[in-house]
């Protein structure tokens, strides 16, 4: 798989004029009402594929991921299109969504995104010993019963605050698991630290995997040996109480839209 290469200065500047354009264009077709806010959009150095829009001051301010820099016509009209949805609020066309998700999903794209990921992005690792519970200790656990001492060991740390609704991911262009801090508690039974430190380590063994124009993280074989674990039907039903509350408290308010 070949990477992409990242635009030069000069490069970004002159995709940077068409893209004001291709936003320019799109806000004309979306929104009706007059007069139209000025526009300035530009590509910049994200670490992946992020994209921002913003309104402010009667100014639309657009930045989308250098990643994108060479991406066809088409496929930027498209991510100005829903950019601009949401921005006022209205219903994104599932063509343009259709369009921009298959173009995002190729392999070409994700290696340059994971790149610039690798470059430009960081993560935050704190310790992997916690008040209560020690992933380290937990991970050396989980491997010998699940893994046959097999599985390689990331950079494990417990995250920075509590969590309500995520509480572990796998990282894999950093090689790291992080763990929330809403399970590092006394209240926490130590089956549903092991159950979502488990979880996590399966995406270790089963990495995510291109399949047509999406990608797959939880392939059947994952399914299936997410089920190998101990009392796994227990450990959902207690993630669900746990996480239940984190539900009940979440509150969207971004005044930044973002894809």
């Amino acid at each position: 798989m070949v990477e992409r290469e990242t635009p030069d200065i000069d490069e970004l500047a002159r995709a940077g004029v068409n893209l004001e354009i291709i936003f320019v264009e799109a806000l004309k077709a979306l929104v009706k009402k007059e007069p139209k806010p000025a526009v300035e959009a530009r590509f910049y150095p994200y670490a992946g594929l992020s994209s921002t829009i913003r309104l402010r001051q009667g100014r639309v301010y657009a930045r989308v991921s250098d990643v994108l820099a060479r991406s066809p016509e088409e496929v930027l009209h498209a991510l100005a299109c829903i950019l601009i949805a949401k921005l006022y609020r209205l219903k994104a066309s599932k063509e343009h969504e259709r369009l921009y998700r298959e173009y995002t999903a190729r392999p070409s794209v994700l290696s340059a995104s994971e790149s610039a990921r690798r470059q430009r992005g960081y993560k935050i690792i704190s310790s992997p010993r916690g008040r209560v519970y020690d992933l380290e200790e937990i991970f050396a656990d989980l491997n010998a019963r699940y893994f046959a001492g097999r599985l390689e060991k990331p950079l494990l740390s417990w995250s920075q605050r509590r969590t309500g609704r995520v509480l572990g991911h796998h990282d894999h262009v950093h090689g790291a698991i992080v763990i929330s801090r809403t399970l590092d508690s006394e209240r926490i039974p130590r089956l549903a630290v092991e159950y979502v430190l488990y979880h996590e380590m399966l995406h270790v063994k089963h990495p995510p995997k291109p399949a047509g124009r999406r990608t797959v993280y939880h392939g059947r074989q994952f399914r299936i040996d997410e089920r190998r674990f101990d009392r796994f039907d227990d450990a959902l039903k207690l993630l669900e109480k746990i996480a239940l509350p984190g539900k009940r408290r979440r509150r969207v308010a971004k005044p930044a839209r973002r894809t």
